[in-house]
């Protein structure tokens, strides 16, 4: 159930029974030459519906707008400094708290949202639990044997897969892989930390970092998305109890 799309009524009646919510987090910003610019949001928005039908719990609009300055150096990204995306992310989560959910599952899809969501988790009494889709163990199995080293780390083919899934696949014409990432950069870097937008666009000047888009396909975005519903319903009913 969309909360957008429900009246009062039906939310009062809903919190009855039940408290636990689904708050996606994304991202707006450039995903490679064949990734749609709303790649994270779409990814955790069109995951958390499919655990909200599973689970017939309430999905909350997605929060889109988040820290992407690295990516600023490529048109169309939207990037808000991390200590706003806290407060919106907070303030969100305090009005939902007012009303009674006090169940809060932020799904997250894009790296650079973890610091501050967890800054703001640590701020509240409320009992929130944050996990990205790609958290689980059934996920990063698919992810390991669809691309292996090529799941690098902007741009993954895996999230590209579930767009191509949800949305529409942007023809690859050929598109080589980029420059392959050395394991130990990679753990440097997680969590988005990555340097200025023009110094970024030079050193991944078709945005892709490390992973090689070309290679997704919507048959395994399908099937990642299977694997991460299953997953995070699981994990959402023993948050929700």
């Amino acid at each position: 159930m969309k909360l957008e799309e429900m009246t009062w009524l039906e939310v009062e009646e809903y919190l009855e029974t039940g408290s636990g919510i689904l708050l996606p987090t994304g991202s707006i910003e450039q995903h490679g030459p064949i990734g749609l610019i709303g790649t994270d949001a779409i990814c955790a928005r069109e995951i958390a519906l499919c655990v909200a039908d599973k689970c017939n719990a309430i999905i909350a609009p997605e929060l889109a707008y988040a820290p992407a300055n690295f990516n600023m150096g490529f048109p169309g990204t939207v990037s808000i400094t991390p200590d706003l995306f806290a407060q919106l992310a907070g303030q969100v989560v305090d009005s939902l708290t007012h009303h009674g959910f006090d169940r809060i599952y932020i799904l997250n899809g894009h790296g650079a949202n973890l610091a501050p969501l967890a800054e703001m988790s640590q701020q509240r009494n409320e009992n929130i639990r944050v996990r990205s889709w790609w958290d689980f163990d059934a996920v990063n199995a698919l992810r390991s044997t669809f691309f292996d080293d090529w799941e690098g780390m902007h741009a993954t083919p895996s999230e590209i897969s579930i767009t191509q899934h949800t949305h529409r696949v942007i023809p690859t014409d050929g598109l080589p892989p980029p420059r392959k990432l050395l394991p130990a950069y990679i753990r440097e870097h997680a969590g988005d930390k990555h340097a200025g937008p023009r110094e970024h666009r030079k050193d991944f000047p078709d945005g892709r970092v490390g992973s090689h888009s070309g290679l997704a396909r919507p048959e395994y975005g399908k099937q990642l998305m299977h694997a991460a519903t299953e997953s995070i319903a699981a994990d959402f009913r023993s948050f929700v109890g």
